[in-house]
């Protein structure tokens, strides 16, 4: 039985990689799935498969950043027994398990230069040797390969063969960041509120003040950041409602408005820090989000603040905010 494998989104980037991934699934075709770490490389790469003519046999995933170089050939390839010291058995690599299937090289960018010639060899002749061998292993596999490294910059670079990329690139898919596809965030959390209430036993609802600031956050973690946002509210919300303060504040601010420890030969405020100007800097930037989060609409802002009105007006005069012209 097929697993069951959802991608999220009606976003028109999510629409278009889902007709590419139908037209993926109807041929052998090698490709390349680029985007940020968190954006569901793995998982686009599992429907092509699980859509394609090679469905039912074997999926293997190989994460190349996750794998020490010098361990890397051997689980890829395999290796004769007795061919170096521990080889105490003969041992298939991923390639022969994955035959008649496909094999997702995930984290591409980071695969050592020498071992991608031999993926080279594999892409063009279907061959390889096992690591102490000398007999050709032939294989049908189909390659999907993923990276979130700009791959046509580590060429320039000289640490990613330019051959490679091109058998590679045939047909590229290019996964956007979760900033760049806003309106799936309402999905996204529908779809994981479901997913972990089977898990704890009850539903949570987001309120649209909480939903609001999700919409405004810039994700640097993608969707495997949203996701495990909505298990961590899951374990420590009681209530089954999420509000503005049950996110956490580097959701709520954004990142860190103040100075990052760093060691103190390069810290700037090793000598000393003028409290009152980080005091003040943090002040307007809690402001400033405050009043951007509720289209500057300084009632709510300052509701949101804790502070009166008349009170949010002094202060944006000493800080120097000026009036949005859509403001009340």
């Amino acid at each position: 039985m097929k697993d069951k494998i959802v991608i999220v989104g009606q976003s028109v980037q999510i629409k278009r990689i889902l007709t590419l991934i139908d037209k993926l699934s109807r041929t052998d075709t090698t490709a390349l799935i680029m985007g940020e770490s968190g954006t569901g490389k793995e998982l686009v790469a599992k429907m092509i498969h699980l859509k394609s003519l090679r469905a039912e046999k074997p999926f293997i995933p190989v994460n190349c950043a996750a794998i020490p170089s010098e361990l890397l050939e051997s689980e890829l390839f395999g290796y004769e027994k007795g061919a170096f010291t521990g080889a105490n058995t003969q041992r298939l690599g991923r390639f022969e398990v994955a035959n008649e299937g496909t094999i997702f090289l995930d984290e591409i960018g980071d695969m050592p230069v020498h071992l991608q010639v031999k993926i080279l060899r594999v892409l063009q002749e279907k061959a390889f040797e096992r690591i102490g061998g000398t007999k050709s292993i032939h294989v049908n596999v189909r390659i999907i390969a993923a990276t979130n490294k700009d791959l046509e910059n580590e060429v320039k670079e000289g640490r990613f063969r330019e051959d490679l990329f091109w058998r590679l690139n045939v047909v590229p898919v290019v996964i956007p960041p979760l900033r760049e596809r806003k309106e799936d965030i309402p999905l996204l959390c529908d779809y994981f509120i479901d997913k972990f209430s089977k898990k704890f036993g009850y539903s949570l609802q987001i309120k649209q003040e909480a939903m609001e600031v999700l919409l405004n956050y810039h994700w640097p973690g993608n969707v495997r950041e949203l996701e495990n946002l909505i298990e961590r509210l899951y374990v420590l919300n009681d209530g089954g409602v999420i509000t503005v303060e049950d996110l956490p504040e580097k959701i709520k601010f954004g990142e860190s408005l103040l100075p990052k420890t760093v060691s103190d030969d390069i810290n700037p405020f090793s000598a000393g820090i003028d409290l009152n100007e980080v005091l003040k800097e943090y002040e307007k930037k809690l402001i400033l989000h405050a009043l951007n989060l509720h289209r500057w609409i300084k009632s709510r802002a300052a509701r949101y603040l804790n502070i009166n009105r008349t009170t949010l007006i002094e202060k944006m005069k000493r800080l120097g905010i000026k009036d949005n012209e859509n403001s009340d």
